[in-house]
């Protein structure tokens, strides 16, 4: 039986990546702050643990694991990420996390070690035209992320290549971009756009109104949890190292994609657009380099993916109201 660690395992994409390890016939250890919050844990062992603390990361990593999964982070949505407000803690915590990560997993001898970078690397000098975003994995550099998340996670994608020349480490890196589905942050201030839509649509009255931050014609593609979750078992079976996009090219503009969360909700909501935080103008993934290295496309629609989403933080909702 093959032994997997998943760091981040009591957050959204931990937790479901734990369940289909589970799945597969893996024994699997779970570590993070907190347990997951909607669901009991698939994890045979979990442990509630702070991964900034070298002692517990050199705990968790022990010898005979056959793959490592790292995806613990200070993260959140846009309100969380570029507001300014949080950068000194999202760059010092997630790199104190990644360095001693690297560092045990190199000492130990893991097997294989995943490394879940972000689609916020991307120069935002390309991502200022809406329709035509340019995210290839070689447009990278000259290197210009639009926030100090995206700054972090480029610093270690680089911290877990150098590991992987100077000491043989075998490594995967992939650049996630906006995964979403149930099970996921969706009212505590850290959620992410699609939850956010989700949950004000399911809040308001019929005929009523949501707030969406800027124009509404920003753009984005959002990927569903299972496809993230093919894509990167695939990463994990294959020789290629990446690092490589995981999205989806289904791009929609933020007040579209509101319009959408109405269609599936049934509802008739109207948009009014406010000041705040949004990011770049335009993102999607560009998935030719991950479907020429490993064939893999998505398999879920975004009408799909946000109908189940939906009805799960709809039902979060309602048990909010009526606690």
């Amino acid at each position: 039986m093959k032994r997997a660690l998943v760091l981040g395992a009591g957050g959204f994409i931990g937790s479901h990546l734990v369940k289909r390890l589970k799945q597969e016939g893996y024994w699997v250890r779970g570590v993070d702050l907190k347990n997951p919050e909607y669901s009991p844990t698939h994890a045979d062992e979990f442990i509630v643990g702070d991964l900034q603390d070298v002692m517990v990361v050199a705990k968790v990593i022990d010898l005979g694991l056959d793959e490592v999964y790292q995806l613990a982070a200070d993260m959140g949505g846009a309100g969380y990420i570029f507001t300014g407000d949080n950068d000194a803690q999202v760059m010092h915590n997630s790199a104190l996390i990644n360095l001693h990560v690297a560092h045990e997993c190199s000492k130990k001898g893991v097997g294989k070690v995943f490394y879940s970078s972000s689609a916020c690397v991307y120069p935002e000098r390309n991502q200022m035209d809406p329709n035509n975003p340019k995210c290839g994995e070689d447009s990278v550099y000259p290197a210009d992320p639009d926030s100090e998340y995206g700054w972090e996670k480029l610093f270690s994608e680089r911290l877990y290549f150098s590991f992987s020349r100077n000491t043989g480490l075998n490594v995967k890196v992939a650049r996630f971009h906006n995964i979403y589905g149930p099970e996921g942050a969706w009212n505590n201030g850290k959620e992410k756009a699609p939850a956010a839509i989700c949950r004000k649509v399911a809040e308001s009255a019929e005929n009523g109104v949501v707030d969406i931050w800027g124009d509404g014609k920003q753009t984005r593609s959002f990927l569903y949890i299972d496809d993230c979750l093919d894509a990167v078992r695939s990463l994990m079976k294959g020789e290629f190292s990446g690092p490589v996009n995981i999205g989806s090219e289904e791009m929609i503009a933020i007040n579209d994609f509101v319009k959408l969360v109405c269609d599936v909700s049934g509802k008739n909501v109207r948009i009014n657009n406010i000041e705040g935080p949004t990011g770049v103008r335009g993102r999607s993934s560009d998935n030719r380099l991950i479907e020429e290295k490993l064939g893999w496309k998505p398999n879920y629609s975004l009408r799909e993916g946000i109908t189940k989403t939906y009805n799960w933080v709809a039902s979060q909702s309602k048990k909010t109201v009526t606690v």
